[in-house]
């Protein structure tokens, strides 16, 4: 048989077989081995997820807080409107009593001028009920910020008033009111009703 054979193992020679030995190691020391490596990894695994934990319960008490927070201020703002249309209400309610408190009397300064205007009528003490009355309303309208708008004699101002007319006149100045058809109003600085006026205007030149 010759050296080429296939069947035939290479002769290991005692002083070479405990060198090979100790050159491999034992089954048992390297599955220790990777046991421990396996060990260390799922410790560090488990305390990564313990902290993970830590920070989502923290997250989720912050958000909790946060949603109680948000209730409570919602439900005050909503109190506070609430509580914001009763007095804007009540404020207006009030304003319309006080309003016609201050009318009444100018109600009944009409009513007893109409009945003692249907017996014999003394014109003069009729003209100075009518007059009583009349200062009594003006009063009243002023109190709330009422105030009248009577241009006679004034410039054009169509902020202010409504032309219903231009006049030819040497008696006044170009587009100043000679005529207040009928007055207007002003309540607290807002215009409720223009003047209605009559405007002066330039005399034509006679031609030639």
């Amino acid at each position: 048989m010759t050296s080429t054979d296939p069947t035939v193992k290479p002769r290991v020679w005692p002083e070479n077989a405990g060198a090979e030995a100790a050159a491999t190691p034992a089954d048992g020391a390297a599955r220790t081995t990777i046991a421990s490596e396996d060990e260390a990894e799922i410790q560090i695994s488990r305390e990564d997820l313990d902290t993970l934990q830590r920070d989502l319960d923290q997250a989720l008490a912050k958000a909790d807080e946060h949603w109680k927070l948000y209730l409570g201020a919602h439900a005050e703002m909503e109190n506070l409107r609430k509580r914001t249309e009763r007095e804007v209400q009540n404020a207006h309610k009030f304003a319309l009593e006080r309003f016609f408190s201050e009318l009444l009397p100018v109600r009944d300064s009409l009513e007893m001028g109409l009945t003692a205007a249907s017996g014999d009528i003394d014109v003069p003490k009729l003209r100075e009920g009518v007059e009583l009355t009349l200062k009594q309303l003006v009063a009243a309208m002023e109190k709330f910020g009422a105030r009248e708008v009577n241009p006679l004699g004034v410039r054009f101002d169509p902020n202010l008033h409504e032309a219903m007319a231009m006049v030819p006149t040497g008696e006044a100045e170009p587009n100043t009111v000679i005529q207040v058809v009928q007055k207007g109003y002003v309540l607290n600085e807002r215009l409720i009703r223009p003047a209605k006026v009559i405007i002066a205007q330039a005399v034509p030149k006679p031609a030639g």
